[in-house]
């Protein structure tokens, strides 16, 4: 578990080293996350290691938001003159984000049909 945690860290540390040096607007995080995926797709055994961590995190994921609903709170008198801003643009993008994962589900479930069939119908 230590090994696969610290797989992980690397990684993102990584992706903050290559944002910050390369002056990136991307979260490096992010960029992090988009490395592992290409390490595991050229070393699958690597996501046999990591599978059990990752599952594992996923399940405590809600106490990672502590820190920032506690920002939050912190600074909501701060915020308090642009609550409709606030309100308006997490509505919006909430909104924004569940159509795009429906039409990205919806495009990959048509190809996964699409290409179910084909290779059905070839001998």
């Amino acid at each position: 578990m230590l090994r696969a945690l610290a797989t992980l860290l690397a990684f993102q540390c990584l992706g903050e080293g290559v944002s910050y040096v390369f002056r990136l607007p991307v979260p490096g995080p992010v960029i992090g996350m988009l490395l592992l995926f290409g390490f595991i797709m050229s070393r699958p055994q690597v996501a046999d290691a990591i599978e059990p961590t990752a599952l594992e995190l996923l399940r405590h994921l809600s106490l990672l938001f502590i820190p920032a609903g506690v920002g939050i709170m912190v600074s909501a008198g701060k915020i308090r003159g642009d609550a409709l801003a606030v309100i308006v643009s997490v509505a919006v993008s909430t909104t924004v984000a569940i159509v795009v994962a429906a039409l990205v589900t919806r495009a990959l479930l048509r190809r996964q049909r699409g290409d179910s069939i084909t290779s059905d119908a070839t001998p």
